[in-house]
């Protein structure tokens, strides 16, 4: 375990303390977002994320370390385990070098090399790699030649003792990874088109780069041409770089008359036995590089998503855009209850747009609905058109907005969604759905599987138990962060706070109907199946906006309500000041009183002093409400509007590697590369957009053929 530590500390620039406390946080059952929240003084203060990359690296070394014990066990069963081999276990920094060194002891199957010392081969062998000066090897293979045991000559003897020497090359661990590491350094990816026929993968139908520069992207892309048999994809490496470094680490004696015969194995180990297997495993580790790359952009986007500021107080219209079946209709009211449904004809040139126009029209009025949410699917473009019409000629101010519809049908035939609405249909769940992601993009998306919101590049590619795992964890970051209201949250919701799985949140749930509110937070104890660790972990996270503890609709963990009383007291100030939000000059008292004795008064660190007292100034409010608004607009663009060097206002609707596509109000996304964010030098957008963001551009280029604009944040 010491070793572990030692590890951790360098990679992460962390102190002693912080890896011992943030380790003993972990194996007590600690989530992260308690640890990154309410346990600063003890972790240094390290954020989530960081906290989640070192839980991560933390059992993968753990893994490691068992993978060792077992690989020493495996070895020693069959008694070849020396002091130099327990030595290379130890020293073993991946998974990968540990895989090396049990090669030679792996069960194989039958091989040359094998069939070559059942032969009686390997003495020869072995003479033959010792390279004497007097051996000749012709000579030498005459020994062993054996009708009976399949050697009829001293080609065959020769050719069989050069298979063993062979696979010996190729199962050197050290030959192999220096191997892996050049051809990683030096390997060119290259692939052709394998069939003529137009496709997607058109710009890698002659498309050759090195394995070291390849962008996770471009490898993703790749990997999927060359699955769906569009591109023949092939790894090269100049065969000399490797042969020179064989030969000479092989000590090949020109002077001895057996060199030839050593050369030839040295060449065929590469060619057939390590060449293969390097350009695999080479592959395999791009592969997972750029899964690992994406999945974090995955991660990215799909925090930014949750975080979308809400739109509250406003009752909305859900359109669920479709053309034969028509658009399904949904207004909810500002708590996100469904007030009223239907089906409207609109989008196709058949349909009868006056009789559309009184049914909306009506279900607006009659509901007073302010703003209409249009899903961004099918038929989106032609339902966009009808809305922006139909709210032009009402008497009233009504607005729109396009919603990223993405796993919406996904939850409307969901179980939950059954549950939720067994008296709606799947299409008419979906515009609800629609309507509530405004609303609420984070209390609405967690009911869907984060994998099927679309704010990621090649999701479907990646390994989906780590992606799964991944954007689980922003989920929880986010939830957590943001905080819930105890006595209005879905179990949905409730799930992905720090210490509840899905039986406690119907528990809460199950409760909450049962008592009518939680007037307290204590009152969570009473819950079935949700005990004194539960408590600890998500107690902070829930929120009480009408309780009788003023401390209850703050982020103050119950653990340091004492602790908050000796702030306020010590400052002038009563529990009715914070339920009034009476705390002007809070921040001004504590550095006039000093920061570091009020803390220590108060039994606490100096970080979560700072945390208590944003919180008090906080209380009830919504951290995501001093994010910019959403762009909500009354009219409509098409492309053809659109001209170069026209600047507009948009929201970034997805980020991956090479840019980022921009919403700017023409149906279509336009794209900003990576060399048109900004000035200075980036290696990823996500350096300096998320999704949601609302940023100005500007138009460079319009291909109203290929649906193409091109945008610049270079104003």
């Amino acid at each position: 375990m010491d070793k572990i530590k030692a590890v951790l500390k360098e990679e992460f620039g962390l102190a002693d303390y912080q890896v011992n406390n943030v380790i003993e946080l972990i194996d007590d059952g600690n989530t992260i977002p308690f640890i990154a929240r309410y346990r600063k003084e003890k972790t240094g203060e390290m954020s989530d994320e960081v906290l989640r990359s070192f839980f991560d690296r933390l059992s993968y070394l753990r893994s490691l370390e068992d993978k060792k014990s077992e690989t020493a066990r495996l070895i020693d069963e069959q008694g070849k385990l020396t002091e130099e081999i327990s030595a290379s276990i130890a020293a073993a920094a991946t998974l990968t070098e540990l895989e090396d060194i049990y090669r030679p002891f792996r069960p194989k199957r039958r091989t040359r090399a094998s069939i070559a010392r059942d032969r009686g081969l390997a003495p020869l062998a072995e003479l033959l790699f010792a390279q004497g000066a007097d051996t000749v090897p012709e000579e030498a293979a005459a020994a062993f030649i054996d009708a009976e045991k399949g050697v009829e000559n001293n080609d065959e003897a020769l050719a069989g003792a050069r298979d063993i020497i062979a696979e010996e090359v190729s199962d050197d661990p050290q030959f192999r990874k220096i191997i892996r590491e050049l051809t990683m350094h030096n390997a060119v990816i290259s692939s052709k088109a394998a069939k003529e026929e137009d496709s997607v993968y058109i710009n890698y139908y002659d498309f050759s780069e090195k394995a070291s520069k390849l962008a996770p992207h471009r490898t993703l892309a790749l990997n999927r041409g060359e699955k769906e048999g569009f591109l023949s994809v092939k790894l090269e490496m100049d065969e000399d770089i490797i042969f020179n470094y064989l030969l000479k680490k092989t000590v090949v004696n020109p002077s001895s008359p057996c060199a030839p015969q050593v050369e030839a194995a040295v060449r065929d180990s590469y060619s057939r036995l390590i060449a293969p297997s390097v350009a695999t495993e080479i592959r395999n580790m791009l592969t997972e590089a750029a899964q690992e790359s994406s999945i974090k952009v995955f991660g990215k986007n799909l925090s930014g998503l949750l975080l979308q500021p809400p739109v509250k107080g406003q009752t909305v219209l859900g359109v669920d855009p479709g053309y034969r079946t028509g658009c399904k209709l949904a207004v909810v009211d500002e708590t996100g209850k469904v007030l009223a449904t239907g089906v409207g004809y609109f989008t196709l040139p058949n349909h009868d747009r006056e009789k559309a126009e009184k049914l909306v029209g009506k279900l607006i009025s009659d509901n007073n609905v302010s703003l209409v949410s249009i899903g961004n699917g099918t038929a989106s473009k032609e339902a966009e058109i009808f809305i922006a019409g139909l709210i032009g000629k009402l008497d009233r101010p009504v607005y729109y907005m396009m919603t990223n519809e993405a796993g919406a049908s996904v939850y409307s035939a969901s179980k939950l969604a059954t549950e939720e609405f067994p008296e709606y249909d799947v299409s008419l769940r979906s515009a609800v759905s629609i309507a509530r992601r405004l609303q609420d993009p984070l209390a609405e998306l967690v009911k869907i599987d984060p994998k099927s919101i679309g704010v990621g590049q090649y999701q479907h590619d990646m390994n989906q138990k780590r992606l799964g795992e991944t954007l689980g964890a922003v989920v929880e970051d986010c939830v957590n962060s943001v905080g819930v209201d105890l006595n209005t949250a879905s179990p949905s919701l409730l799930s992905y706070v720090a210490g509840i799985n899905k039986t406690i949140a119907k528990n809460i749930e199950a409760y909450r109907n049962e008592i009518g509110k939680f007037t307290k937070r204590k009152e969570l104890l009473k819950v079935p199946k949700l005990g004194a660790k539960a408590f600890e972990q998500c107690a902070g996270f829930l929120r009480i906006t009408d309780g009788s503890v003023a401390l209850d609709n703050t982020s103050v963990h119950p653990e340091s309500y004492e602790a908050a009383g000796i702030i306020l007291s010590h400052l002038g100030y009563s529990e009715e000041d914070v339920f009034s939000g009476n705390l002007d000059g809070l921040k001004d008292k504590i550095k006039s009183y000093g920061a570091s004795r009020l803390a220590e008064e108060a039994g606490i660190g100096l970080p979560t002093l700072r945390d208590i007292a944003d919180s008090l100034l906080k209380r009830g409010r919504d951290p995501r409400d001093e994010l910019p608004k959403p762009v909500l607009r009354t009219d409509v663009m098409s492309m053809e509007d659109l001209k170069p060097g026209m600047e507009m206002t948009g929201t970034v609707r997805n980020v991956i590697d090479f840019g980022a596509f921009v919403d700017i109000g023409v149906h279509q996304d336009g794209l900003v590369h990576i060399s048109q964010i900004c000035d200075k030098y980036i290696s990823h957008p996500s350096e300096v957009l998320q999704v949601g963001d609302i940023i100005k551009v500007k138009v460079l280029d319009v291909d109203v053929k290929k649906n193409r604009i091109s945008l610049t944040m270079k104003l």
